[in-house]
């Protein structure tokens, strides 16, 4: 080979080693500085029980006859299903500010289990990936549960366990009884990172 043609070859791979370098340190640079997803409860929605709905009532004389023959039926079978919407807020703090890089995260997966009074009761995940831009903005992640509330409640009796899911998703639901144990996993440059410890998310603030 001519010299003129080695000095070529040896310019092109200093070129490339040196992008590939710069790549490589664009990528860590970004994972250093790269913050955890931040979540919190925002609210439950469309709360229904035995196929009633209750958003607009607030204790037990506001289920009619009807609502209770059905209501009273259902808890002698021993079942007590509920449907809802428990949205959860997902923020990224990585938006360009306090040392962070403005960075897209995606969710690839959101594993989680529902906790009522502190009681442990459904797992679930999430359908598809979501992307929480660094916008400063926090995005909803809208979780469709359903559960029986006799198989983890029903040793209270019937009052109680209409009383508390009134509490849960009535007029005045106090979201503060319910949590989310939950383990993300978000992807980077370099694949995707399962959260090393669980986090449990409440309404109150971010975690």
């Amino acid at each position: 080979m001519k010299p003129a043609r080695i000095s070529l070859c040896l310019l092109l791979f200093s070129v490339l080693l040196f992008q590939g370098c710069a790549s490589l340190s664009d990528v860590f640079r970004t994972l250093t500085s790269l913050k955890q997803l931040q979540f919190r409860l925002q609210g439950i929605n469309d709360f229904s029980l035995s196929g009633i709905g209750i958003s607009n009532k607030s204790q037990l004389r506001d289920f009619t006859i009807a609502d209770g023959v059905k209501l009273l039926a259902a808890f002698r079978s021993q079942r007590l299903p509920v449907r809802f919407l428990l949205n959860v807020e997902a923020r990224n703090p990585n938006d360009g500010t306090n040392g962070t890089t403005r960075t897209l995260s995606t969710l690839t997966r959101f594993d989680w289990r529902l906790i009522i009074d502190d009681q442990p009761t459904i797992s679930g995940g999430i359908d598809k990936a979501l992307e929480i831009p660094g916008s400063g903005q926090s995005t909803v992640i809208p979780l469709r549960l359903e559960l029986d509330l006799y198989e983890f409640f029903g040793q209270g009796g019937y009052d109680d366990l209409l009383n508390l899911a009134l509490a849960l998703g009535g007029k005045n639901g106090d979201i503060s009884r319910v949590a989310l144990d939950a383990q993300p996993s978000v992807s980077t440059p370099l694949g995707d990172i399962t959260y090393p410890e669980h986090i449990t998310i409440i309404s109150r603030e971010f975690r």
